[in-house]
């Protein structure tokens, strides 16, 4: 089997050690430094069922995730170790009624909801605008095979820079992204990084709460960071016991 190379980008700690744990619940994880950054690794790549991961706290909001993740990307790339597939992950808000609380939202596609210009006629995203894109699509296969492996929703996830708190907010989003699962905030700076890279990427999310009203005291944080975790020991199965790399 090829061994594995997998970079999981998170937006804070408390995400990046649930994967970790889901990734490798005996082994404790070894430190790694980028500039600015710490890298968690789980796995050496030569045990049984080879899977080496680098777990990055990256930072809140779709810039400081981009960022994290070239200069991870660019690392690795210099140690002549490309890694094989990126993970954007940590938990986030569902759109009702495809990903309701609890629930797990695998992406088929990663799409940047608020990037572009606000017009007298709506908005326009960047796209439309004929500056850049909107939207990074996921390996089908194997986040298919993620997805089911995971009993997961498997829909679109969207990047905002701004978090939802409103009915009137969660409506535009939905009728703008019909079908679309979960809201958070770095997928799409993730793809960017990705895409440059010329490497795959998964976004997957866990449900704290609804994409609506913020109230805080409905959010399910801990449900959520329980669910990652076996969420992720759920994709190690598929890594080790699907395709190789690379993966389309």
């Amino acid at each position: 089997m090829t061994p594995v190379r997998l970079l999981v980008v998170t937006a804070v700690a408390a995400e990046r050690e649930a994967a970790a744990r889901g990734l490798e619940p005996a082994a404790p994880p070894t430190e790694h430094t980028l500039p600015g950054r710490v890298l968690r690794r789980v796995g050496d790549g030569t045990a049984p069922g080879p899977l080496r991961a680098d777990l990055l706290a990256a930072g809140v909001g779709p810039a400081a995730a981009a960022a994290a993740t070239a200069a991870a990307l660019t690392a690795a790339a210099l140690r002549d170790e490309p890694y094989h597939l990126v993970v954007s992950a940590g938990i986030g808000g569902g759109f009702a009624p495809h990903a309701p609380v609890g629930a797990v939202v695998v992406a088929d596609r990663v799409v940047a909801a608020d990037l572009g210009a606000d017009s007298p006629e709506g908005f326009l995203p960047v796209d439309a605008l004929g500056f850049g894109r909107t939207v990074h699509h996921c390996p089908p296969r194997l986040a298919t095979a993620v997805a089911r492996a995971a009993g997961a929703t498997h829909a679109p996830v969207l990047t905002v820079s701004t978090a939802t708190g409103t009915a009137e907010r969660a409506r535009a989003l939905a009728s703008a992204h019909p079908g679309a699962g979960a809201e958070a905030m770095e997928g799409f700076g993730v793809a960017e990084a990705a895409a440059a890279h010329h490497t795959p990427v998964l976004e997957i999310r866990t449900v704290s709460n609804a994409v609506g009203p913020r109230d805080r005291s409905a959010w399910r944080i801990g449900e959520a960071l329980a669910a990652l975790q076996e969420t992720f020991t759920a994709l190690r199965t598929v890594l080790e016991k699907g395709d190789p790399p690379p993966y389309d």
